[in-house]
């Protein structure tokens, strides 16, 4: 998401842009993702928003509830208005389609697994398992949570485990009967687990679950989006829950698992004519519904710091986009984290869903050192 993201925002700015995805072709992966304002604000500017309406679910409300009374802890009301972009709920591959079609199809290059990077003067020579290579005068590295780019630019990181994993799946509505969930994005909160539940199609017809649960100690579960899990073990990790949740997981005829792994905050995330987006700098929980939404964020930063500097002073533009961007996604990290947003009353939602990307400050440039 953020790679075609910064593929989009580039190019409007007058880059040249080249792709390069390991994948040998873009699947269906099975899971939903939310668009939350901040980021279908990006969407928006990009020209792909339109086409995402046209499709998604568009909730009435980010609501919280009591995971067995189904008391209301809080609801936040989505309207467009409010935050002056929509909330959308959607299948992840329709957003990546939208991305993948806003560019031109030569310039994305499949089956091209990075294998190196060797900054060479104005250039970065990158070198793919295939054999193959290529020059550019900047590299951006949105290359995700295994990102080779970010152990070339910062080294090895190890990722911290604290001991929880995640269900999720998405399946056909018309599995519950006649039963009809709330018109909402609605998180139930158990005492050490949740379950998010919504609709990712404007009609209705897909219905996504996503989980955080305890791990036992004998589990060993990769991070891994295709790891298959045990639906019978969903379903007894959520007993006790409210009925909602019951026939929803009752309805699950399958699902996948992985382990829900963080990583600390970098110190830097960049070097030289590379830098890094998204998940290669900054992977967070998914709790906050920010992951790909900072990602793409990112992208129309990033966008304006080389714009502003005509992509001259590339080292320069990317030290700015650091700085306008790392403490914002090093507080999202924090709290979503943390698996406490929007459990209270007293979270304010408008710094986090009224950010700008388009129009936030950037941050002034550092001086060099005089003698």
């Amino acid at each position: 998401m953020g790679g075609l993201s910064a593929a989009i925002t580039l190019r409007k700015a007058g880059f040249d842009v080249q792709v390069y995805e390991q994948a040998e072709r873009f699947g269906r992966i099975g899971a939903g993702i939310q668009m939350l304002p901040n980021s279908s604000n990006v969407l928006r500017g990009m020209g792909v928003l339109d086409r995402l309406c046209a499709i998604s679910f568009m909730p009435y409300s980010h609501l919280n509830r009591v995971w067995d009374t189904g008391e209301i802890k809080r609801e936040l009301p989505m309207p467009e208005t409010m935050y002056g972009a929509p909330f959308l709920c959607m299948h992840r591959a329709d957003l990546h389609n939208a991305l993948a079609d806003a560019l031109p199809a030569e310039i994305i290059h499949l089956g091209k697994k990075l294998t190196g990077l060797e900054q060479r003067g104005a250039h970065v020579v990158l070198s793919f398992e295939d054999g193959s290579g290529a020059k550019a005068d900047a590299v951006i590295g949105a290359d995700g949570v295994h990102s080779l780019v970010r152990q070339i630019v910062v080294g090895p990181d190890a990722p911290i485990h604290k001991g929880r994993i995640a269900y999720r799946a998405v399946f056909d509505a018309a599995r519950l009967g006649d039963m009809q969930i709330a018109p909402s994005r609605t998180k139930w909160w158990g005492p050490d687990r949740h379950i998010v539940i919504y609709y990712t199609t404007k009609d209705r017809s897909q219905l996504y679950l996503v989980t955080s649960v305890p791990e036992p100690a004998n589990w060993i579960t990769p991070e891994s989006w295709s790891a298959t899990g045990d639906v019978k073990e969903l379903r007894a990790a959520y007993d006790g829950f409210h009925p909602e949740v019951r026939n929803v997981l009752d309805a699950c005829p399958d699902c996948h698992k992985w382990a829900i792994l963080e990583r600390e905050p970098l110190p830097t995330w960049s070097r030289g004519r590379v830098a890094l987006l998204g998940d290669a700098c900054h992977p967070m929980t998914p709790y906050m519904a920010q992951g790909a939404a900072t990602s793409i964020e990112d992208a129309a930063v990033l966008a304006r710091c080389l714009e502003a500097v005509d992509g001259e002073d590339v080292e320069g533009a990317f030290s700015v986009y650091e700085a306008s961007r790392k403490p914002r996604t090093s507080r999202i990290q924090s709290i979503s984290s943390a698996n406490t947003w929007m459990s209270g009353a007293d979270d304010d939602p408008s710094w986090l869903y009224g950010y700008d990307a388009w129009t936030v400050p950037l941050a002034k440039p550092k001086m060099a050192a005089t003698a």
